[in-house]
């Protein structure tokens, strides 16, 4: 923990990041708020349940709960409620260092199916929800010229071949080209962006949502009932441990651990089913360059 004796700005002490994390009740969420107050930092921890975030505070001895506050909110409640609540969440410490947009869901359905109904209702949170905490916390950051925003994105973006999850992927690869374009837009302001894509993690509560089986199309029997056999049989098999994973975006925002010396890696890809996701993704797009450079680089005017 940090030594109280430190030099202090606004309450907090001149090393400390204050940490804004949304979806904590459980998953990555909860276990980055743990580390980060174990690193000794502040936490604004936010979710959906107050029932869930007060036995996130019981959690915890006294003294980290001295260095942890608490938010009822849900991304998709719109951004004038959001905003409001960054206002609050702001005077807590005096600042906020650290946005870390963790909520997310997944609506798995086979496309057609579900329909753009389900595809808005993925959107609604993975997209929209993500735009309305992030731009309700970027006038604080912009305001003092420094900060970090964290979006947890997905491999799935690149992973699109599954079936039943087209409209999940979908809302990870339009986050991950916002994500892309802040970094840009928002470097003059001295804020760094991290994109961060994860692989298959064990926690609690992962695909806990129902598949779609309300519109049925007898076309899609045998796909759909062999997709939602895959769906649920992830729970509980998943290689990759959330603790290290949570551990190294924790070490990439305050640069030390694995981090030490490393230069901002703008994308954190983590996991062996991620990487190879990533590898296959491009290697397939650049095969397909090659074999198709014929047409690629014929296609402009031709020269006067």
């Amino acid at each position: 923990m940090t030594d109280p004796a430190q030099a202090r700005t606004n309450g907090t002490a001149v090393d400390q990041k204050v940490w804004f994390i949304t979806g904590t009740s459980s998953g990555f969420g909860r276990r980055l708020v743990t580390i980060a107050l174990g690193r000794g930092d502040l936490v604004i921890a936010t979710a959906r349940s107050q029932e869930k975030l007060e036995a996130l505070v019981n959690s915890y001895d006294t003294k980290l709960r001295d260095n942890l506050r608490t938010i009822q909110l849900d991304v998709t409640e719109g951004v004038e409620s959001i905003t409001r609540k960054a206002e609050i969440a702001n005077g807590f410490w005096g600042r906020i260092d650290v946005l870390v947009n963790n909520a997310g869901v997944g609506y798995p359905a086979i496309a057609e199916e579900g329909g753009s109904s389900w595809l808005r209702k993925q959107f609604e949170t993975n997209v929209f929800g993500v735009m309305d905490v992030t731009t309700a916390v970027l006038p604080h950051l912009r305001r003092r010229r420094s900060g970090t925003v964290v979006v947890i994105g997905s491999r799935s973006a690149w992973r699109t071949d599954i079936p039943g999850s087209g409209g999940y992927a979908a809302s990870k690869a339009a986050i991950h080209a916002i994500t892309e374009n802040l970094a840009v837009e928002l470097a003059s302001f001295n804020i760094r962006v991290l994109l961060v894509a994860p692989g298959s993690f064990r926690t609690e509560g992962i695909l806990g949502q129902s598949y779609h089986l309300s519109n049925q199309i007898a076309d899609y029997d045998a796909l759909r009932q062999a997709s939602h056999a895959r769906f649920k049989s992830i729970p509980g098999t998943e290689k990759g441990d959330p603790d290290k994973a949570m551990e190294a975006v924790a070490d990439v925002v305050r640069g030390e651990g694995f981090a030490t010396g490393k230069p901002w890696p703008d994308v954190l890809i983590l996991g062996n089913d991620a990487a190879a996701d990533v590898q296959a993704k491009f290697q397939h797009t650049l095969d397909l360059l090659d074999s198709w450079k014929d047409v690629t680089y014929n296609v402009n005017f031709d020269s006067q």
